[in-house]
């Protein structure tokens, strides 16, 4: 069997790359839907159409903040996990 302090490292490492990876995918998804946006504005799309588009920018950009804090706190995590297992050899 494998040592629980090993599995303990693991899953808070996946932890972190999942989240830093989330991070990645909502600044990727924040440039594509202001593209969307510059797109309709040039095509003078309706008014209502612009600010929906606006919304869903503003709903991305909420979600990096996010993001950075649950970085935070994985990190946070995987350093305790680190620390007590250096502690303890």
């Amino acid at each position: 069997m494998s040592d629980p302090r090993l599995n303990q490292i693991r899953i808070k490492t996946g932890v972190l790359k999942r989240v830093a990876k989330e991070k990645t995918i909502y600044e990727r998804e924040v440039e594509t839907e202001r593209k969307r946006l510059e797109d309709m504005r040039s095509q003078l799309k309706d008014e209502y159409e612009l600010r929906k588009q606006e919304e869903v920018i503003n709903e991305c950009l909420i979600m990096v903040p996010d993001a950075i804090t649950r970085i935070q706190q994985a990190f946070n995590d995987l350093n305790t996990v680190l620390q007590v297992l250096f502690i303890t050899l």
